[in-house]
């Protein structure tokens, strides 16, 4: 199956990152557990909440790979002597994964009453304006290279009269 790129234009020189990002982020499961919220604190401060009852601080790990931020959460073992007559909490392990953009930094992460707080710093960069030199090749001469055909008269003539017969 062939896929058509958005960002083929020779005009949109070096956006082969953004390709794999898109590509990354729909091959990523569509699963509605556990929930979560993305919140904005001003112009660059992002939290990530994930909802997590039932799980406690050293079930959870909170990774970056590359340009992802990793939450799972496994749970210890099970207690074998409990008898459930309604199980509604569930207790399987998960793995949610947040594609984080270029200098995205991960301050820190916190549980609090059953929900994990992911703090993210967006920096504000600073518009870079550089001057490039322009520079002449007088002293790098680059010689042409050209190719004379001299055609004889012997020669035309003679091509001339054997096209003409």
């Amino acid at each position: 199956m062939s896929r058509i790129s958005m960002f083929n234009s020779p005009l949109l020189l070096g956006f082969d990152q953004i390709e794999r990002v898109l590509d990354q982020v729909s091959k990523t499961k569509a699963e509605g557990y556990p929930p979560y919220n993305i919140e904005q604190f001003g112009e660059n401060k992002l939290r990530i909440t994930v909802a997590v009852a039932g799980f406690a601080e050293e079930d959870l790990s909170v990774t970056t790979e590359d340009n992802q931020l990793i939450i799972r959460g496994k749970h210890g073992e099970d207690d074998n002597e409990r008898i459930y007559i309604h199980r509604g909490i569930a207790s399987r392990q998960f793995q949610r994964s947040f594609v984080l953009a270029e200098g995205i930094e991960v301050v820190g992460a916190h549980l609090d009453n059953g929900l994990l707080h992911v703090d993210l710093n967006r920096p504000i960069p600073e518009p870079v304006v550089r001057e490039i030199a322009i520079g002449s090749n007088k002293n790098k001469a680059v010689s042409s290279k050209t190719i004379d055909m001299k055609v004889d008269d012997e020669d035309s003539t003679a091509a001339n009269k054997s096209s003409d017969a």
